[in-house]
């Protein structure tokens, strides 16, 4: 008898059987390649990866399907099994002579997919693409771009590292137990450098939280703390740029502009 989904890690297994194909087909699993899978569950992804990928490394925080998954990929060479939370498994010690860049798979609890996100880009280096199921408002989030609505500091701090793209959506009764409201299915290919050039990355990211900290202020009276006001003047005159202007109007280049000239 499979465990129960346990509410408090954020369960919801992925049962609708053309999405976990249509996930596989999207993530482009080549035979050279390593897949890190994050919350393997009672391994669904996991066993249509490891007829595509030259490695599997099914991360499991649950024990309970890690015994399951254990016994039934015991025989199954090339997945590894790990009872781990993913927060903290450090991906350089443990996969940094690999070969090739390693693929990342998961279908991640909302409450914390941005620490999720945030401790793979400290690892960017190791990664090349970070496929991803998340709740819609997030995955709308990470692509949101200047004046969207759900534009953001997140959506800033993203765009950054990488190129986020949706590929589909997933609707709620896709999930046992079903969520509330609907995933999508995303890309975040990781950058080999970022699309706007600093000198003090930062410098950047505390411009951009404190842009985005009160959303209702002008970007002159949010900055105060951070920038100086004959910089914000000249940034304004420069870039001819409305003095009155709401972070939310800036673009990734803008805020980079400004980083240098401040």
């Amino acid at each position: 008898m499979l465990p129960k989904p346990k509410k408090r890690l954020g369960q919801n297994f992925l049962l609708d059987k053309n999405i976990q194909k249509k996930i596989v087909a999207c993530a482009d699993v080549q035979p050279q390649d390593s897949v890190l899978e994050i919350g393997a569950g009672r391994g669904a992804l996991t066993r249509l990866l490891a007829h595509k990928a030259h490695w599997v490394y099914a991360v499991e925080i649950d024990r309970d399907l890690c015994a399951l998954l254990k016994d039934e990929f015991k025989a199954v060479p090339n997945v590894v099994v790990m009872p781990q939370d993913i927060l903290a498994l450090d991906l350089r010690k443990q996969f940094s002579l690999l070969e090739r860049k390693l693929v990342v798979i998961g279908n991640i609890p909302y409450y914390i997919t941005t620490p999720i996100i945030e401790h793979f880009f400290d690892f960017r280096d190791l990664i090349k693409d970070i496929f991803l199921t998340v709740q819609k408002e997030f995955a709308c989030r990470m692509t949101a771009a200047a004046g969207d609505r759900e534009y953001g500091a997140f959506s800033c701090f993203v765009q950054y590292h990488t190129e986020p793209k949706i590929l589909f959506e997933i609707k709620k009764t896709s999930f046992y137990p079903a969520p509330k409201v609907d995933s999508c299915f995303l890309r975040l290919s990781v950058r080999r450098k970022p699309p706007v050039e600093v000198a003090d990355e930062g410098l950047l990211f505390r411009i951009i939280r404190a842009g985005f900290q009160q959303r209702r202020k002008t970007l002159k009276n949010s900055l105060k703390p951070v920038i100086p006001q004959q910089t914000l003047e000249a940034f304004f005159s420069q870039y001819s740029i409305d003095p009155r202007i709401r972070a939310e109007k800036l673009t990734l280049q803008d805020f980079a502009n400004l980083a240098n000239l401040a």
